[in-house]
C-alpha cells in the first residue's frame, strides 16, 4: 500500500511538472526521459548508474546478461548515429534494459519476486527521473522568479568573511589541474552517490529485500523538496550576480557589478534585482552541499576506503561550490541543516515517530527557517556585526549537527560487551 501511494504521488507530481514545463514550450521530465529511449541521452553515465542500481535485485548471471545486452544495444545505436552523422552519445541500451526488466517483472514474475524486481526498476528510473525533475524545476525558477535576492545573501555573507570570494581566488591560483579536478567532482556527485548506494544495497540479491533506509531515498527527497525553496528565496549565485567569473562564465551584462572573486561587494542596504529568464535560481539552499552531506553520512558505516571517499567528496564539493562562485557561504550552512533535517525525518519515519525523532526534525526545521528569515530581514545587521553573527551562524549549524548525532546514537542497536574469560586455576 505504501509503495502504491508513493507511486501515485510521484506520478501526479511528474504530470504537474510536465504541464508546467509545457507552458513554457519545453519538454518536461517525462517527455525528456521518454525521448532518451531513441534519441541521444544527456548523461550515459547516469543511465548506466541507474541500471547498476536496478541490477542489485538480479543474480550475478542475470547481471552479466543485462550488462551485455545494454552494451550490445548501445553499440548498435552508436553505429547508426555514426552512419547518420548524428550526435554521438551512449546510454540508450541501459535504459532499454531497465524497461525490459519492468516488462519481465509484469509478465514473467509473480509474488515477492515481481515486487522486488519492480522495486529495483523503480529505484533505477527514479534516479534518472530525479535528474530530469531537477532540470524542470530550474527552468520554472528562471521563468517565474524574475527578481533575485543575491544582494541580501552577499550582505549576510560578510558575517562569514565572504568565503566565496576567498576560495574563488584560491581555486584560481591552483591553475587548470585544481579547476578540472573540482569540476569533475562537482559534476559527478550522482555517481558518487551511486557508489555508496551500491555498497548499502549489496545484499539485496541474497536477502531478497531492500534495507529500511538507504542513501537513494535521502538523495531523491532532497532533490524534490529543495527546489521548492528556490521559489521562496530565488538566488543565482556570486559568479552570475557579481561578475563574469574567473573561469569564463558568469552574469555578463546582467551582473550587478564585476566584483567576483577579487573584490568583495560593498556593504549597502540590499534590494531585489532583475535578472534574466535563463539562469536557474538554485542557490538557497545549496543542494550540492546537502547531497554531499548525505553521502558523507551514509559512507560512515562503510569500509575505510568508502569513508575516505565520502569525506573527500564532501570537502571537494564544498570547495567547488564556493570556488566556482556558484554559492555564498550562507548557502552551505543552510544546505547542511537542510540535509540533516531530511535525513532525520526519513529515519524517524522508518522507525516510527518517537519523541527524539520529532524533536530533531522540529529543531532542524526551526533552525533552517530562522536562517532564511535572518538572511532576508537581517542582512545589514549581519554585515555590520560579523563577529557576532558569524559565530552565531556556525553555532546554529553545529547545534543541528550535535542534535542529529545525539539522536541517531539513541537509535543505534546496543552492542553487548565482549565477555571476559573466567580466570582458570593454575597447576601447582
Amino acid at each position: 500500500m505504501l509503495w502504491a501511494v508513493a507511486g501515485v504521488a510521484t506520478l501526479g507530481f511528474l504530470i504537474a511538472l510536465e504541464i508546467a514545463a509545457r507552458r513554457y514550450g519545453l519538454p518536461g521530465p517525462m517527455t525528456s526521459q521518454a525521448q532518451e529511449v531513441i534519441f541521444a541521452p544527456k548523461s550515459g553515465f547516469l543511465l548506466y548508474a541507474s541500471t547498476g542500481l536496478m541490477m542489485l535485485v538480479l543474480t550475478w548471471r542475470q547481471r552479466f546478461i543485462a550488462l551485455g545486452v545494454a552494451i550490445g544495444i548501445d553499440i548498435v545505436f552508436v553505429l547508426v548515429r555514426w552512419t547518420l552523422d548524428a550526435k554521438m552519445s551512449f546510454g540508450n541500451g541501459a535504459l532499454w534494459v531497465v524497461l525490459g526488466c519492468a516488462v519481465i517483472a509484469l509478465t514473467r514474475r509473480t509474488g515477492n519476486e515481481r515486487a522486488l524486481l519492480l522495486k529495483g526498476v523503480g529505484l533505477g528510473l527514479l534516479l534518472v527521473t530525479g535528474r530530469k525533475t531537477g532540470d524542470t524545476w530550474l527552468l520554472i525558477t528562471s521563468k517565474t522568479r524574475p527578481m533575485v535576492l543575491d544582494p541580501y545573501l552577499a550582505a549576510a555573507d560578510h558575517a562569514l568573511g565572504n568565503p566565496s570570494w576567498l576560495v574563488g581566488r584560491l581555486v584560481r591560483a591552483t591553475g587548470p589541474v585544481g579547476t578540472h579536478l573540482l569540476d569533475w567532482v562537482y559534476a559527478q556527485l550522482a555517481v558518487a552517490a551511486v557508489v555508496v548506494a551500491l555498497y548499502q544495497l549489496r545484499k539485496v540479491s541474497v536477502e531478497r529485500r531492500f534495507p529500511r533506509h538507504h542513501l537513494v531515498r535521502t538523495f531523491l527527497v532532497i532533490g524534490v523538496v529543495g527546489p521548492a525553496i528556490y521559489m521562496v528565496f530565488p538566488v543565482v549565485g556570486p559568479v552570475f550576480a557579481y561578475g563574469t567569473g574567473a573561469f569564463g562564465t558568469g552574469g555578463e551584462h546582467w551582473a550587478i557589478a564585476n566584483l567576483w572573486p577579487d573584490t568583495p561587494p560593498p556593504i549597502s542596504p540590499p534590494h531585489p534585482v532583475l535578472y534574466d529568464e535563463i539562469t536557474p535560481r538554485n542557490c538557497m539552499p545549496s543542494l550540492h552541499t546537502a547531497w554531499a552531506t548525505a553521502i558523507f553520512i551514509h559512507s560512515r558505516k562503510g569500509p575505510r576506503a568508502l569513508r575516505f571517499a565520502g569525506t573527500f567528496w564532501l570537502i571537494a564539493t564544498l570547495t567547488a561550490t564556493l570556488g566556482f562562485g556558484y554559492h555564498y557561504g550562507v548557502d552551505l550552512i543552510a544546505g547542511v541543516v537542510f540535509a540533516l533535517t531530511i535525513e532525520a525525518a526519513l529515519r524517524s519515519f522508518d522507525r516510527g515517530w518517537n519523541r527524539a525523532g520529532i524533536q530533531m526534525v522540529a529543531y532542524g526545521t526551526a533552525v533552517f527557517a530562522a536562517l532564511l528569515v535572518s538572511y532576508r530581514y537581517l542582512p545589514m545587521e549581519m554585515a555590520t556585526h560579523p563577529w557576532v553573527f558569524g559565530p552565531l551562524l556556525l553555532l546554529a549549524m553545529a547545534s543541528v549537527i550535535h542534535v542529529y548525532v545525539r539522536t541517531t546514537k539513541l537509535w543505534e542497536p546496543a552492542t553487548a560487551p565482549t565477555p571476559r574469560p573466567e580466570p582458570q586455576p593454575e597447576p601447582v
